[in-house]
């Protein structure tokens, strides 16, 4: 991997160190002797042979330096203004020496790269850490991802469980209500019509002399579980029944009502069928 930053590095140097020695000679050759020419431009390459080497050299200690890091840019900008100034000399293809002039300063970049990557650079075994982390992190991400999608599917199905069950029961109750809507208001219509409540009251008997007695809708409420003294009593022979609903009866001033008769006698924890104990209020109230 080191490799790949210093190998470009490396050759952007040369490949601007022989460019730049070349233009000094060619540039000031008609002017001074060839190997004064060529003094300089070792000269020039030399400075920043020698700047780049320190600077290497302290990066492989951990350390840097300001100042040499701007002698070595110092040199890549002279080598650069050279290049451009021979460029805007030459007499002919002008535009070929500009568009390599800017290789000093791409070299000088290129070290600049490889010395960042060393210093965050990371040997195999942290390297392999820190992917085994990650990898956990991806793991353990997926896994919730996995398991908050499997709740919300539950949670949903849940939820529409008990809601097509509520909607259920509610069309339960609303069909309920609909026909004891229906049955109430027929036996209201029957109490309230003339023919059926002369009819019905017809068949009761009189409380008081000269008074008619008003026929009562049933009472529909929660029923109360039998006792066991109810449910383990032998059924009271008529004559018994008469004594114990007569009793219930007078048991309060005025006399109770069938009604209230029937519940306190249901209370009391005696039994018998709803129409034996009609009989008997018949014939105790006759």
């Amino acid at each position: 991997m080191r490799a790949k930053t210093i190998l470009p590095a490396v050759a952007m140097t040369a490949v601007s160190m022989v460019l730049t020695l070349a233009v000094v000679v060619m540039w000031l050759g008609p002017v001074m002797p060839w190997l004064v020419a060529l003094v300089v431009g070792l000269g020039i390459d030399g400075g920043w042979l020698a700047t780049l080497a320190y600077e290497r050299r302290l990066a492989a200690q951990g350390d840097h330096n300001r100042a040499v890091t701007a002698v070595g840019w110092s040199f890549g900008l002279l080598a650069t203004g050279v290049l451009v100034a021979h460029a805007l000399t030459a007499d002919h293809a002008v535009g070929a020496w500009l568009a390599v002039a800017w290789l000093p300063i791409a070299a000088k970049a290129l070290w600049l790269v490889h010395g960042l990557w060393e210093r965050t650079a990371l040997t195999p075994v942290a390297l392999d850490a820190i992917r085994g982390i990650q990898q956990e992190a991806r793991d353990e991400a997926a896994v919730a991802r996995a398991r908050l999608r499997a709740e919300a599917t539950t949670e949903e199905t849940r939820l529409t469980a008990v809601t097509d069950a509520g909607a259920r029961v509610a069309r339960v109750q609303a069909r309920t209500a609909q026909t004891l809507s229906s049955a109430w208001s027929t036996l209201e219509t029957a109490r309230a019509g003339e023919d059926t409540g002369r009819a019905l009251t017809s068949v009761t008997s009189r409380v008081t002399p000269g008074v008619t007695p008003r026929w009562e809708l049933p009472v529909w409420g929660p029923t109360e579980p039998l006792t066991v003294r109810s449910l383990e009593a032998a059924p009271l022979t008529d004559e018994a029944l008469d004594v114990v609903v007569d009793e219930i009866r007078h048991s309060e001033t005025p006399a109770l009502s069938y009604r209230e008769m029937s519940a306190r006698f249901r209370a009391a924890g005696h039994s018998a069928s709803e129409m034996r104990l009609r009989a008997a209020w018949k014939r105790v109230a006759a």
